[in-house]
């Protein structure tokens, strides 16, 4: 994440300077982790990790081979903002990491945001039937 990404967007721990006036961890705000899941599903490439990701579990350097025109200093850079979004969860076995999407930053989002618009659109559509 560049400094300029940290500087527009309060939410990152860098920037928020992720301490409260007590002097202990601030929990993220909601919009803030929803922002956070918004950045990273804005970009294609993290898009299609995630999609290799929802095919099946993935250790890093599997990952890195499914994007060969990129180096894995890139690959890497756009993992970080997908584990920073809670979106893939990271865990070493010996010395690989295995990496799995998580699909409940999606979730929240789709009930949140598309749930409650297609609830919406099916009251009208039904409104529409009955007059």
């Amino acid at each position: 994440m560049s400094d300029a990404d940290r500087k527009s967007n309060p939410g990152t721990p860098a920037a928020a300077g992720a301490l409260s006036a007590t002097g202990t961890p601030r929990a993220a705000e909601p919009d803030d982790a929803d922002d956070q899941v918004f950045k990273a599903l804005a970009n294609g490439t993290r898009r299609r990790m995630l999609d290799v990701l929802k095919q099946s579990p993935r250790t890093t350097g599997d990952l890195c081979a499914q994007f060969p025109d990129l180096d894995r200093t890139t690959v890497l850079q756009h993992l970080r903002v997908l584990e920073r979004a809670e979106l893939v969860i990271g865990r070493k076995v010996g010395r690989e990491r295995h990496l799995t999407l998580a699909p409940v930053p999606i979730k929240r989002i789709h009930d949140r945001w598309i749930g409650e618009y297609a609830r919406a659109a099916v009251s009208l559509l039904d409104d529409l039937t009955r007059e």
